[in-house]
């Protein structure tokens, strides 16, 4: 029996000899890839922090105790040391395991996680709830280095410093400090620093430097630029923290030493600890962007599995370029992800028109506001669900002011194992409300190179939102001229007399291929290419109806606020019987897009089947 298959709760880490817990250590990593390689998920940041979970779990009393993971990442080796070894398999599968903490899967997610920089203020909420409740536990809120850029998180530490509550916040970091750097003079820092000593030379320092005022400004700015190299923590300090490290995060038994003589002090407490993402694993610690988030992939090669298909993303990514090349006003913003928008060809190409302004979506949404208004062309590509953070300033800051800002959401609707924080199903919905959006969704690749030509061609601000992976449908050419779309035209892909499907998006393909299928059994259904939720198309609906009464709305989007309700409000009054699917008033689970797609009904053989059902009457969805 492995020393892994001996915890089923974190108090049994607590009776394995301490020079156990690299074997252990070596062992979670192990069953980390092995999992990861057949399933697919985060496998680099993971890895990074296994010394560093076994440490936590070791020194506190879970469940009593909370540990608050920042966007969940980092998660995996905190769920097999939970009680999830077991089911550890299922990580990421449609009724397994969620790739990221849940409250609802395990009572020790102390809070759920998904979207980055949210761990100081619910640590700090869990802190402050246990005051209030004269209630005696630890919180710990553990965030990445990238983490830092959030707003969220600058506004959580100086809410904490300001309260000044019992939090310990642990900033791992595999960024700031390069690896030559851990090791024995870091490790004699932390203690130096937990001992007390350096504190007492910070405050000799602090005192030396209020004395020397009389050499003048300049003189001070350097010297305070010396003191925050000697004192990495000073920032934190100013912000009421007392700031511990930085410390080998690789070193178990120096990060329990450590822990457990910080752990009990008043106050906000940083620990700093320094890792090293894939760590473990060569392939992902020489490609850690490539194995931050991956598919299947071979353990011994490291090289994914599968066929590779032409998607959306690198669609865009193309067609970006090439229209920058014709336009050299256009600018590119993203948000800590240019390889996952498909910007890092962007950048490469015109590394002066990118601009990667870390995880703040707000900022991106404003920033391309005032390229805008600057006179640039701004495309600004967040995901979807990440663009949710951005809403205020979409409104306020774009759509108010009418500035042709283009917004690229990849990741729109169901985007797979990744399950309730990821999916972007509620675009269509929260921007249809805002005056002045063009709102496009591309039924296939062709249409989306074509709305980014439409795009560029308005003075006013647009949306073109796209899911991940690609519609499936051949015929792609990457050499096609683009053209300029009427906004707002919607396009009729077939016609029919017994049913229409009206649909926006990737589901129009799915339609299509619906229709298909009931043409064999003698029934004609039609279907309809909105194209665009704004302007919408009123007068093809109204068209349609007069060949049809059936009328069938599918979105890859909530049904609340969506484009069927749109539909709706274009044909009250008339005969047209309504049916809509989408995604029902709930939060989606994780699983494969197919299945997922398929219990939503939103494939071929689905529709087919909910078609037969209708005209058969044997359901009434009224």
């Amino acid at each position: 029996m492995t020393i892994l298959e001996k915890i089923e709760k974190p108090s049994d880490l607590k009776i394995i000899k301490k020079e156990l817990l690299p074997q252990l250590a070596q062992e979670v990593r192990d069953e980390i890839i092995r999992v990861v390689s057949n399933n697919g998920g985060h496998l680099a940041s993971s890895l990074g922090v296994v010394e560093l979970t076994i440490a936590l779990h070791y020194s506190f009393d879970l469940p009593k105790d909370k540990l608050i993971w920042d966007v969940g990442h980092q998660a995996y080796a905190h769920k097999l040391l939970t009680g999830r070894r077991d089911r550890f398999d299922t990580l990421r599968q449609l009724g397994g395991i969620s790739g990221f903490p849940k409250i609802s899967e395990s009572e020790y997610d102390a809070f759920g996680a998904g979207h980055s920089s949210v761990a100081i203020s619910a640590g700090l909420g869990y802190a402050t709830a246990r005051d209030l409740n004269n209630e005696n536990y630890k919180v710990v809120s553990i965030i990445g280095d990238g983490s830092m850029t959030g707003g969220l998180t600058s506004e959580g530490l100086q809410n904490a410093g300001h309260l000044d509550k019992d939090i310990l916040v642990v900033l791992n970091d595999n960024q700031m400090f390069i690896s030559e750097r851990v090791g024995a003079l870091a490790g004699y820092l932390a203690k130096l620093l937990t001992a007390g000593t350096f504190k007492k030379l910070e405050e000799r320092v602090k005192k030396f430097t209020s004395r020397i005022k009389f050499w003048g400004f300049s003189v001070m700015k350097i010297v305070n630029r010396v003191k925050v190299m000697l004192f990495p923590g000073m920032l934190f300090e100013e912000m009421g923290f007392a700031y511990f490290g930085p410390i080998d995060g690789h070193n178990i038994n120096s990060l329990i030493d450590v822990i457990g003589k910080i752990k009990n002090l008043n106050g906000p407490v940083l620990l700093h600890v320094v890792t090293k993402k894939g760590k473990g694993y060569k392939p992902a610690e020489d490609d850690p962007t490539k194995f931050h988030g991956i598919g299947p992939f071979n353990i011994i090669t490291g090289e994914t599995t599968g066929g590779k298909k032409i998607s959306y993303t690198e669609v865009f990514s193309d067609a970006i370029v090439k229209l920058a090349k014709e336009d050299d006003k256009i600018v590119a913003i993203t948000a800590a992800m240019p390889e996952g928008t498909g910007l890092s060809k962007f950048a490469k190409e015109y590394p002066d028109r990118f601009f990667d302004v870390g995880i703040a979506e707000s900022h991106a949404v404003t920033f391309a506001a005032g390229l805008a208004a600057g006179g640039l062309k701004p495309v600004c590509a967040v995901y979807s669900t990440f663009m949710q953070r951005g809403l205020d300033n979409i409104i306020h800051d774009v759509a108010l002011q009418n500035l042709p800002v283009v917004i690229i959401l990849d990741r729109a609707g169901l985007v797979g194992e990744d399950g309730g924080t990821h999916h972007g199903v509620f675009d269509l919905s929260y921007l249809k409300a805002i005056p002045n959006l063009t709102i496009m969704s591309p039924a296939n690749e062709n249409e989306l190179q074509d709305m980014l030509k439409t795009a560029f061609s308005l003075k006013s601000p647009s949306v073109i939102r796209y899911p991940r992976g690609g519609s499936g449908l051949p015929g792609f050419n990457y050499q096609k001229n683009f053209e300029i779309i009427p906004a707002g035209k919607a396009k009729l892909e077939k016609t029919g007399s017994d049913v229409c499907f009206v649909a926006i998006g990737n589901p129009v393909s799915e339609c299509i291929k619906a229709a298909d299928n009931l043409a064999s059994k003698n029934i004609k259904a039609a279907v309809v290419n909105m194209r665009f939720l704004k302007p919408f198309d009123e007068a093809i609906l109204k068209n349609i109806i007069k060949t049809t009464d059936i009328i069938i709305t599918v979105e890859e989007n909530a049904l609340a606020g969506g484009m069927g309700e749109s539909v709706k409000a274009v044909l009250s009054g008339t005969d047209a019987k309504i049916y809509g699917i989408g995604l029902p008033d709930c939060f989606a689970e994780h699983g494969a897009q197919n299945l997922l797609r398929e219990k939503y009904c939103l494939t071929a053989n689905t529709l087919e089947e909910f078609v037969l059902k209708l005209l058969k009457k044997e359901q009434n969805l009224i």
